[in-house]
Formats: C-alpha cells, structure tokens, sequence
C-alpha cells in the first residue's frame, strides 16, 4: 500500500492543476486602460515632498558632465537642487518655484535671481524642461493627468507590459506608455511624430517600494531631436516626510545679478 501514496498525490495535484481557471487569471491581467491610468496616476500623486541624492549626468552639444547631487522637492511649489564635486566640494545651489529661481555659483560666489521665464532652467540645468517637467523628471514620474478621461487609441498587451498608445492629430505625434503588469509602474514613455521618428523618451528602471510608493532610482531622459540627455542615478530617496521651508543661504558678500 506504501507504493501506492505517491501516485495518489500525484493524480490529486494534475486534477488540481487541471481544475485551476487559467484562463480567468490571464483575463484578469488585462485591465482596462481608464481603470489603469487611473491607479498610475494616483501613484504618482501619492507624492507630496520627495528627497533624493545620487549622480546626475547631462550632456547635450554644449555640456557633457557629471556630478552628485541633492534634490528636496515639494510638490506644486518649490525645488531645491545642491551640486557637489569630488570630496564632497560644494559647487552650485538652485532654488526654483513656479514662479522665481535662485542659482548660486558658490566657486565664483555669484548669485542669479529673477522671474521663472520659459529658457532660465534650460540655461541652469542645460536641459529643455519646464517647471513641471523638472518635478516629474526629478521624481521618476509621468503625468497621466490629461488621459484620466480620454481612451488610448490602442491598447495592447504582451510579456508582462501594457502599451497605451494616444495619437495627438493636431499636433501630429504619438504618445506611447509602457506600464509593468505586475506593479503598475511606467517602465517607458516616448513621444513620436506620425510618421515614426522617436521624438521624445524616458525610461525608468530599478524600482523600489518607498512608503507604499514604486519609484525609479534610476531615469533616462532623451530629446532625441535637440541631442539631449539627462540621467539621474538615486542611492538614497525618502518621500512624505516633514520639509521646512526650503531656501539657500547667501553670503553677504555675494554678487548678486539680476538674470
């Protein structure tokens, strides 16, 4: 009788297996795309003040450089980002809001100041970005805001991703999203003109849960079009804790320039 239990387990476990409804489980991996935009966007709203430090590189036709960097971030109203060289060597300071900047060359101990305009962050961060593009840029996020009630013009799955593609005929480009199936987090986002070319693209990778929150510690940023690039590499990011009201300090004997 003793011989004959493993085969009694093994006739249980294929009538298991074969009773199992895989075919409900795949169906139930394709969500509907209004109800998943819905839970990325509430994702990336989950974030209200972020802190962050690591690597951000930049490189266009004007600049290829590297530095560490800090950046303290409340959402909707201000950003500040502190660049260090080798040994920890204080190089810049930047203090942007919707509205003003403040950028500190602390080797040359110079201060820029003045209204927020459409070109100050791409002369300060020598990328075209503008003031909410540098949150979500900065925070590893897209914002989904305008597709909460607009369907995709396609929507596909396949290997474990989304793809939600929205098709923009006045301004004759494409919108693509790719959202991981598993976590629900944007993996890429690109722009494309109608007849193909990669305009646009941001790519996120190694994810990891911060306070119930999936964010990239690492970002790839293209313009294909103007030869841009930004990376930013994370090794320590805390999000939702208590942020006093940022500013830089200035010398008093600081130059002050009105930009």
């Amino acid at each position: 009788m003793r011989s004959f239990y493993p085969y009694i387990f093994l006739i249980i476990v294929i009538i298991l297996n074969a009773c199992a409804p895989t075919t409900k489980i795949e169906k139930e991996k394709i969500a509907s795309p209004d109800r998943l935009i819905i839970k990325v966007e509430a994702n990336r709203r989950k974030i209200k003040n972020f802190v962050g430090s690591g690597i951000i590189t930049v490189y266009n036709n004007e600049l290829n450089a590297k530095s560490n960097f800090e950046v303290q971030l409340k959402k909707a109203d201000s950003i500040k980002i502190s660049f260090f060289g080798p040994f920890g060597i204080d190089l810049a300071e930047v203090l942007v809001s919707s509205n003003n900047f403040l950028f500190y060359d602390i080797i040359n101990n110079k201060i820029y100041k003045g209204a927020l305009k459409n070109d100050v962050l791409q002369k300060i961060l020598k990328i075209n970005l503008t003031f909410g593009d540098v949150i979500d840029a900065l925070t590893g996020s897209v914002n989904l805001s305008d597709k909460l009630r607009k369907q995709p013009d396609q929507f596909e799955y396949e290997k474990g991703f989304y793809k939600l593609t929205y098709i923009d005929s006045i301004n004759s480009i494409k919108k693509i999203y790719l959202i991981n199936a598993n976590n629900l987090s944007i993996a890429e986002s690109s722009i494309h003109s109608l007849d193909g070319e990669k305009l646009i693209e941001g790519k996120y990778s190694n994810f990891q849960t911060i306070d119930n929150v999936r964010i990239p510690m690492e970002i790839n940023l293209n313009n294909y079009r103007n030869k841009e690039h930004l990376k930013i590499q994370y090794k320590n990011i805390s999000i939702n804790n208590d942020l006093q009201f940022l500013k830089i300090e200035i010398p008093e004997d600081a130059k002050i320039i009105e930009w």
